[in-house]
């Protein structure tokens, strides 16, 4: 009977313990998530705004956040990382800002929106995405100049966009696409309804949609690496959440989702 109560005893110490802990300083840096990935005791809603190569991942992953924390509502703006931080810079109500590029990123921390410094959290990279059994035979950036071959690109004020640029800078191929589009979603669709023959996406992209496109590695994608920063708003409704959805990203759990859908360490 004794060892039952010093057992109960001990674990209300623990539970003890571990509250105080949760309740040291405050972070020198807001944007550098620090707490707990789940069961953080955080509630209501929490908008994010995210680069559309992370709308798979982050889907899944805000369904988990969920799962861990009862009370939390997470509602996502997947699009072009450019056109995300004008509506942040614009005024638009939001938690948190998931970009595909450092420099897009810094729009909106030069403006002052940022709370602290951004986070990297992932790195992609780029793939020829071509329709499935890949019938023009696209091996390489080259081959994009081959005759009667239709390019779509994203444009270069978007992340995807510049690294195409980079890349195929990198190669000495110089090509007029057919399209230039927003965001990686929208050139991965040109390929799979078949209007062009290939384009330049994310290799997360081109996994997420491996039943309608083949991913071609090309070795000039590895000069063109991207890197994906996040950081809590300055004006964000609900800091303490999306706080904690940052924390959760970069948790080994958040970290397993992203390594599955193809995302590199950062």
């Amino acid at each position: 009977m004794k060892l039952g109560i010093r057992t109960r005893l001990a674990a209300l110490l623990a539970v003890a313990v571990v509250g105080l802990a949760g309740c040291g300083g405050d972070s020198e840096d807001a944007g550098a998530p620090q707490a707990s990935a789940s069961g953080s005791g955080v509630t209501g809603d929490v908008t994010v705004f995210a680069a559309a190569s992370l709308t798979e991942p982050f889907t899944q992953i805000g369904k988990d956040f969920e799962a861990a924390n009862p009370g939390t509502k997470l509602t996502f703006n997947f699009a072009g990382s450019s056109q995300l931080a004008t509506q942040i810079n614009e005024g638009a109500p939001a938690d948190l800002f998931a970009a595909a590029s450092p420099a897009t990123m810094k729009t909106v921390t030069d403006a002052g929106n940022g709370d602290g410094t951004p986070v990297t959290f992932v790195k992609n990279q780029l793939v020829i995405a071509v329709p499935k059994g890949n019938p023009n035979g696209v091996t390489g950036l080259a081959d994009f100049t081959k005759p009667g071959v239709k390019v779509a690109l994203c444009a270069e004020q978007v992340p995807c966009g510049a690294a195409a640029k980079k890349a195929l800078d990198a190669a000495g191929v110089k090509l007029t696409p057919v399209t230039l589009e927003q965001d990686v979603k929208a050139a991965l669709s040109k390929v799979k309804l078949g209007e062009v023959d290939a384009a330049l996406v994310y290799r997360t992209d081109a996994k997420a949609s491996a039943s309608d496109v083949d991913g071609v590695e090309f070795p000039e994608s590895a000069g063109a690496i991207n890197d994906y920063p996040m950081v809590v708003l300055k004006n964000a409704p609900n800091k303490t959440a999306a706080q904690a959805f940052a924390t959760y990203v970069q948790s080994d759990l958040g970290k397993a989702v992203l390594t599955a859908a193809g995302f590199q360490a950062p």
